[in-house]
């Protein structure tokens, strides 16, 4: 079983803790996502939108949907209706505003709710997208059950997530930067200690590749694959109801 990692100390509740943490950096998480990552976290979530629009989804859920990045390209898509999920309130706030100053963001169904206990009827959806949040669940599996619950059938997951390069030249680098410089700059900006000492330590425990697609069949969910990005920091894993 992978280490459980938590933002601020080894005991309570992790899923408390996640909250906690992503109220306190809501303000500066925008900023600190385009420059930690230099933009391409913003290509990365294309790769989501085309999965979706490629599968013709009417009905999509958004699941740690943050300030709504994700949410809102998804909207673009003709023909579709976004609900947006997020367990920090906070969060959820910037995401109903930037959705209220977007043409394509005014009819998002933006919850307020808990990813490990979904407050959606069985089979309520087309598709399921979450980016960057699945490593944050107490009980990543119950996370994954809940979405196979959700989804009609035929409807798939899109999981997109950080992962580890693990060889090549770009290896090195990036775990350079990732442990020292990244949390460095975070504490600076976010003014948080701990979220971006936690940010790398969660990428590290998580259960990453083959274990995470073992974790979808578990849950029930076929025909899974995963697809590494950027020398493997990222991976979209897609999976099917």
């Amino acid at each position: 079983m992978p280490e459980t990692v938590k933002p601020y100390c080894p005991e309570g509740s992790k899923k408390a803790q996640v909250e906690e943490m992503f109220n306190r950096i809501a303000p500066r998480y925008d900023l600190l996502n385009r420059l930690l990552s230099l933009g391409i976290d913003q290509r990365w979530r294309r790769r989501v939108v085309r999965g979706v629009r490629n599968q013709q989804a009417v009905d999509v859920l958004d699941l740690a949907t943050g300030t709504g990045d994700l949410a809102l390209a998804l909207a673009r898509i003709p023909g579709t209706r976004i609900t947006g999920l997020d367990i920090a309130r906070d969060m959820l706030a910037l995401a109903e505003q930037k959705g209220a100053r977007s043409r394509h963001g005014k009819g998002i169904r933006w919850v307020h709710g808990d990813g490990e206990s979904l407050p959606f009827e069985d089979r309520s959806f087309d598709a399921v997208t979450i980016a960057f949040g699945i490593r944050n669940y107490e009980d990543p599996l119950q996370g994954l059950r809940e979405m196979h619950r959700v989804l009609r059938p035929g409807g798939k997951v899109y999981v997109l997530e950080f992962s580890r390069p693990r060889k090549g030249f770009f290896q090195p680098v990036f775990m350079l930067y990732f442990r020292y410089l990244l949390p460095a700059i975070g504490r600076l900006i976010s003014r948080d200690s701990s979220a971006y000492t936690y940010l790398p330590a969660s990428v590290e425990a998580f259960a990453d590749g083959e274990a995470f697609l073992s974790l979808m069949r578990e849950s029930g969910f076929t025909d899974v694959s995963q697809r590494p990005m950027t020398f493997g920091v990222a991976t979209l894993y897609v999976g099917e109801r």
